[in-house]
Formats: C-alpha cells, structure tokens, sequence
C-alpha cells in the first residue's frame, strides 16, 4: 500500500461533531429543490422579455436560467442517488456518484449557458440587433433578482451555518467543501444576480445610445461568467472523483489517535479518502506491539475505530492492516513512531 503523498488541502478539518447524514441531506436537498423551483419561473419569464424586447442580453439570462435548472435537476439526481447503502455490488456505498452527477451538472452549465451566451454575444456585435421596449425586461429582471436573492439567502445560510459548525472559514470552507451540490447552488445564484445586472447594463445602454452593441458586450460576459463557474464546478467534482486526502492537519490528528490505542507501536502507511460529505474512509499499515497476543491485536483494532469514529462521525470505514517494521538496508520507513511518555 503506497503512502499518501501531500497534496492540496482537501476539505475543512471538522473540529466539530458533524451532524447526522439525514440531516445535512435534507437541508441540502431543500436548498437545491428551492433554487430548481426559483429558475424555471425565471426563466420562462426571461425567456418572454427576451422576444418582447430583442434584447440578447435578456435571451442569454433565459438560457442561464434553463441551464440553472437543468444543473439542479441534476443535482437533485446526485444527492439522491449517492445516498444509497452500500450493497453487495457496490461495498463501498454509492457516495462518490454525488460527483459524477455533479460533473454533469457543470458540464450542463457550460453547454446550455455559456456557449450560448457567448454565441448570441458575438452574433450581436457582428450583426447587430433592434433594441425594442425594454420596460417589460426591466420588471423581469427586478423580480428576477429578488427570487434569485432568496435562492442565495438559502444556500449562504447553509453555506455559513456548515463553515461556523466546522470551525472553518467561510472562503476555505466554500473552496475546500465536498458538498458540491451546494457549492454548485451557492456559485449559480452568485453569478445569476451578478448576470442580471449586466443584463439590465445592457438594455439600459441599448435604450440611451440606441445601439446594440451595448447588449452584445453584456452577453459575452455572461456567458464568460459561466464559462469560469463551468470550470470551478468541475474542477471541485473532478478532483473527488480522482480521489481526495482529509486535510494534512486532520491525517496528522488520525494519526496521532491511533498511536494513542495500546498495543500500537507506529503507523506505517495512512490512506484517507473522501467519499463523499459525510464519508471518509481510513486504511492504514499499522505496527503493533511484537509481544501483543492475537486477542489483543483485535482488540486494538477494535478501539482504533471506535476512537476514530467517536472523534469524527464522518469516518464510515476503517482498515487496518498488522505490518511489521521493515527493516535493512536500502528500504525507507514511514513510520510514525509511538512518542515517548
């Protein structure tokens, strides 16, 4: 078994008890269910104003909105589908389908918004377009930004409440957090409100200049806007799918509450996975004690687990594998000694 090299800290250390899996579940699944409900309408509404007005501004919201809702259509797939129990096809659980389904997601965002957007944008700076009656847009877009701010005030209560009971800050929380399907919540309702103001730019400076060009620049950046959340959604879900470590700090911490069970001399190799959330998964090549029976061995393993559960309930599966020290010549050891009392 190959040592865990170090990398890039994966998600907040949880120096607090998490909550049940039910329940960060539930909330999640109600934070993406209200941000599904809050784009459809948005974007039928967009989609309206688009054509009364001409504006491509408005049309590339519209398809923002319907990529929105595809997204979260999706997410809802990833939550529900990853909360599976683990079965005799698949032992390890299904956790880790959260971020296929999240990849495709970011995936639909990319293609049914910001190609789109970014077309349309073009399209109107080469070829221009007729400004109409932006009035209707306008109230779209003001209650648009409402119901897109609830949305974000749902998710960010989420979002904060998470960062607070993990005694992590909210900007590593956000960047680090494996639950991606808020993430994904959270950076879509971002760019929506942030989309809508450069969609009423657009139509304002089309309406005072009488030019479309106006509208043409605020529909490249939308989509340029959803060209990067694409990309960080699916940077976040590749890098799980790839496999990531618990944060150095929190390995350091599992190790050190290993060393702290009798019997047990050094920790060899540590391999930590995050499967999903709320489910981590712990292998390691353990040294005990050479005068330790094999009744004391198990029991050793025994209380490592429930030492390492009790302190992170996150913790779903634990490995351990009895190896003795190498020695000789030639071969390293990683060995994390037993310190000294």
């Amino acid at each position: 078994m190959a040592s865990q090299p170090s990398g890039p800290p994966g998600p907040p250390e949880a120096t607090a008890p998490p909550r049940a899996s039910g329940a960060a579940e539930s909330e999640s699944v109600g934070t993406v269910v209200v941000a599904v409900v809050t784009n459809l309408g948005i974007a039928a509404a967009k989609a309206v104003g688009g054509i009364i007005s001409g504006s491509s501004a408005m049309l590339s919201e519209a398809a923002h909105s319907v990529a929105d809702t595809v997204t979260e259509v999706l997410l809802l797939a990833a939550l529900k589908r990853s909360a599976r129990p683990a079965d005799e096809a698949h032992p390890l659980g299904y956790g880790p389908e959260r971020y296929i389904w999240a990849l495709l997601a970011s995936i639909a965002t990319f293609v049914g918004g910001a190609v789109f957007a970014v077309y349309d944008g073009i399209h109107t700076l080469l070829h221009g377009e007729d400004p109409g009656d932006p009035t209707v847009s306008y109230v779209i877009l003001a209650v648009a930004f409402l119901l897109e701010g609830y949305s974000l005030l749902v998710a960010w209560r989420q979002v904060r409440g998470e960062a607070a009971r993990l005694r992590a800050p909210l900007g590593r929380y956000v960047k680090h957090t494996p639950d991606t399907a808020v993430k994904a919540v959270l950076l879509e309702n971002v760019a929506a409100l942030i989309g809508l103001v450069l969609a009423a730019g657009g139509l304002l400076g089309a309406q005072l200049t009488g030019s479309g060009a106006y509208d043409g620049v605020a529909s490249l950046l939308i989509g340029l806007l959803l060209v990067w959340v694409a990309w960080e959604l699916g940077r976040s879900n590749a890098q799980y799918l790839i496999g990531r470590p618990l944060p150095a700090a929190t390995r350091a911490q599992v190790r050190e509450e290993l060393l702290s069970v009798p019997h047990i001399e050094g920790v060899l190799e540590l391999t930590t996975l995050v499967q999903g959330p709320d489910e981590v998964l712990i292998a390691a090549k353990i040294d005990f004690h050479d005068l330790a029976s094999a009744r004391q061995v198990e029991a050793a393993c025994e209380d490592a687990e429930s030492q390492l559960r009790e302190r992170w309930p996150s913790i779903r599966r634990v490995y351990l594998d009895p190896t003795p020290t190498p020695a000789g010549p030639g071969r390293p050891q990683q060995v994390t000694p037993r310190a000294n009392p």
